[in-house]
């Protein structure tokens, strides 16, 4: 919070709103064995899939803004477990290609479903999932989202 501002700032409650879903998601996926990290790679993957695409590792991440190196350590987990397969990409060899398993499709379409609850549960104050107050919320976070944000260097005067 800032000295500033009376209450708390954007950044807090962005922040504070952000913590408050993970956490929930990660005790409603718990029963079906995945984290939240896990669920949204899951879900992404299954979506994709849907489009008929078989996205690299570096394109997940891409599509779900976690680090490519994050993404490889989720996806050999997933194998671990049986819910994704992970192949080499036949025009790239240096590039890994994923899949959802039969059983990760079946987990999958659990969890969305789960979470689905849960994202109406919390937009319920908003109206539900297609109110307008909710599309006007979804359509900010995107501007948000949009927008590049580089982290800014302190001036450090002793160089």
């Amino acid at each position: 919070m800032s000295k500033g501002s009376p209450g708390p700032t954007p950044g807090f409650l962005v922040w504070r709103l952000a913590n408050k879903w993970r956490v929930a998601v990660d005790r409603a996926v718990a029963p079906l064995g995945l984290t939240h990290a896990q669920y949204s790679l899951v879900a992404s993957l299954h979506g994709m899939q849907r489009a008929g695409e078989r996205p690299s590792q570096r394109r997940l991440a891409d599509h779900t803004g976690l680090e490519a190196l994050y993404v490889s350590k989720l996806a050999r987990a997933l194998e671990s477990a049986g819910l994704i397969e992970r192949t080499r990409d036949p025009r790239d060899p240096r590039a890994v290609q994923l899949a959802l398993t039969e059983q990760g499709q079946a987990v999958t379409r659990q969890a969305i479903a789960v979470v689905q609850k849960l994202l109406q549960q919390l937009l319920e104050p908003l109206g539900g999932l297609d109110a307008p107050r909710t599309l006007a919320f979804t359509d900010e976070l995107t501007t948000l989202l949009d927008a590049p944000l580089a982290p800014s260097v302190p001036n450090d005067e002793s160089s």
